[in-house]
């Protein structure tokens, strides 16, 4: 139980005080709720900033919606009649809420059950699909993934040569005009590979060269030559969606996510990327990024990586390769993330503090596998002025946790905020919990 130690309207303890802010229905997905509290000071727990520090005791302030400070609580004078709400954390942990990357969080509900899938377009091309405006916030799987600390994603499409554009949401709001951090923060890519697998997982078989490797990559470059041409015509006579949709390439204010794992590939996407003098490149996946790091930072294109919980690629790998990469990576001074698209992705993004913490315990130090998963995101997202550490004057979209969050075993969730608003931290797997507990008699 976490106690209020003081309340100017009310003093209940925490839980209670959450329960008063909504009232849940069984089966229902929690509604948004609305801040009551303008100044909130979080007292004596440690703080993961998010940026490779970390503060044992901290204090961190809270002012309508947005961090006033995070300072030392052992060198803090409180003066109690400036917060109207004072919340002990001791012996807790405090950090920014996790981001997941590169999801279809909010555009699928069953993979299995197609009419639940809203995150694929016919066609190849398709660079005015926006996840955006597909967005569902009643997503049940949604309130699963929130309450192990992901508070944020990545709205992504997929299929074809180009997807669409993502969107970066916060996993709460009414709509989804209310969970927009940034709408279309940029264009995702599927580059084709030179060489092609046959078999299965279970039975691989021999690979094989991509025949058409090279027609596929000239669709590719005729595309963006003509909408490099179009994006110059401020105003057209007859303006075409595909196209108007990739100006915010060529003028820097969207990413590029272009899909590859292999050398050859990412060295083809570093050459693509000079030609056409992206301003932001990023490549997702990334398995032989580490391979060609000193190129990948010479021309400051960052790695989304895959997610380390990944059986290696190749037969001659170790079976930890994947565990290890986001050291290289962070060795080589690349900009990267760790991410956790694959099957089942959005079930298991409440896995992502997890991926981070295997990449702890393979290299990374605790407070960079921290970031991997927050400020890391945040900066190749372009959203970190807003999100992504624990710092002055960024909205309190952060989490308390009982233990260490990059732990299963001590990940347990107590306090979330969002956009600097209390959320509810219920889920229908947990209602379910209760119910049959209750009913067999269970502790």
């Amino acid at each position: 139980m976490i106690d209020i130690i003081k309340n100017n309207k009310t003093c209940f303890p925490f839980l209670v005080l959450i329960a008063m802010m909504g009232t849940i229905s069984f089966g229902q997905v929690p509604s948004p709720q609305k801040q009551k509290f303008e100044r909130i000071l979080f007292q004596n727990g440690t703080a993961h900033i998010g940026n490779g520090k970390m503060i044992a005791n901290a204090s961190v302030a809270i002012e309508k919606g947005k961090i006033l400070f995070v300072r030392n609580a052992l060198t803090y004078q409180l003066d109690e009649t400036d917060w109207d709400t004072i919340i002990s954390i001791k012996g807790k942990h405090i950090y920014p809420g996790f981001i997941g990357a590169n999801l279809t969080m909010g555009l699928t509900e069953i993979d299995a059950v197609r009419a639940t899938r809203d995150f694929q377009e016919t066609g190849t091309i398709n660079p005015n699909v926006r996840s955006l405006i597909a967005f569902n916030t009643d997503s049940k799987v949604m309130y699963t993934v929130r309450t192990n600390g992901v508070l944020v994603t990545q709205s992504t499409p997929r299929g074809g040569l180009i997807s669409g554009t993502s969107s970066v949401m916060a996993l709460d709001g009414w709509n989804w005009e209310d969970a927009a951090y940034k709408a279309d923060d940029g264009i995702h890519m599927n580059w084709p590979r030179k060489h092609q697998s046959t078999g299965w997982w279970a039975e691989p078989g021999e690979s094989k060269e991509n025949k058409k490797y090279n027609e596929t990559i000239k669709r590719i470059y005729d595309f963006f030559e003509e909408s490099a041409a179009y994006a110059k015509n401020k105003s057209p006579e007859q303006p075409l969606l595909k196209l108007d949709a990739m100006r915010g390439i060529f003028d820097g204010s969207q990413r590029v996510y272009i899909h590859a794992d292999y050398a050859p590939e990412i060295n083809d996407i570093v050459d693509f990327s000079r030609h056409f003098k992206l301003a932001h490149t990023v490549i997702v996946g990334g398995y032989d990024a580490d391979l060609v790091a000193d190129r990948l930072k010479e021309n400051k294109i960052a790695i989304m990586l895959g997610r380390p919980h990944s059986l290696p690629k190749f037969e001659d790998d170790l079976t930890y390769a994947v565990f290890h990469k986001a050291k290289r990576l962070q060795q080589s001074g690349v900009e990267y993330c760790i991410q956790a698209a694959g099957d089942m992705e959005v079930m298991n993004a409440r896995n992502i503090p997890f991926l981070a913490g295997t990449a702890w315990a393979y290299g990374l130090t605790e407070e960079e596998a921290v970031a991997s998963v927050s400020l890391n995101v945040a900066r190749i997202l372009g959203v970190d002025e807003r999100i992504g550490s624990l710092e002055k004057g960024k909205d309190a979209t952060l989490f308390v946790s009982d233990g260490n969050a990059l732990d299963m075993r001590s990940n347990n969730v107590t306090i979330a905020m969002v956009k600097g608003n209390f959320i509810v931290l219920d889920n229908h797997q947990m209602q379910l919990s209760d119910k049959y507990h209750e009913r067999y008699g269970l502790e």
